[in-house]
């Protein structure tokens, strides 16, 4: 099976929303999922864009398989940064290099923008993923906590 990696467009949002459905049932938070189909349009398509989203896509079906969702970030000690959101491939094409690709594609966009550092977070169960990054020489950081404050508004 080939695929291609290109820059997610408007007609790509149904894609890019059923597949982070996807991922919150991957990863048991379904119910954490309140996020609209009209929001992934105007956040990622609208005048002024909050992230910048890949997709793979199989070269035979023409079907988007894959997302890398990113968006820009600033750091105190490096200038500006990436954060890559969610790099998401259908169950069933798993294991296959797209996640790889897209990860890639990702680390390129990130060269091209001239940004210092590429950054995410991965649950400590997902030893897929954590071995993949790994193998592109991410580090994984064991003494920092993820913190989140929700509904402050």
């Amino acid at each position: 099976m080939g695929f291609i990696i290109r820059d997610a467009v408007r007609s790509d949002v149904a894609d890019i929303h059923r597949l982070i459905k996807e991922l919150a049932v991957f990863e048991e938070a379904e119910n954490e999922m309140v996020l609209s189909l009209e929001e992934v349009a105007k956040d990622g398509f609208g005048d002024q864009p909050f992230y910048h989203c890949f997709v793979a896509v199989d070269s035979e079906t023409h079907k988007v398989i894959g997302i890398a969702l990113t968006y820009l970030r600033y750091s105190t000690w490096k200038g500006k940064a990436l954060h890559l959101e969610d790099l998401i491939v259908e169950v069933e094409h798993r294991g296959k290099g797209i996640g790889s690709a897209l990860l890639d594609h990702v680390i390129s966009y990130g060269k091209s923008i001239k940004v210092r550092r590429i950054g995410w977070e991965v649950l400590d169960w997902n030893k897929n993923a954590i071995a993949l990054y790994e193998s592109k020489g991410a580090k994984v950081l064991k003494n920092w906590y993820v913190v989140q404050l929700e509904n402050n508004g």
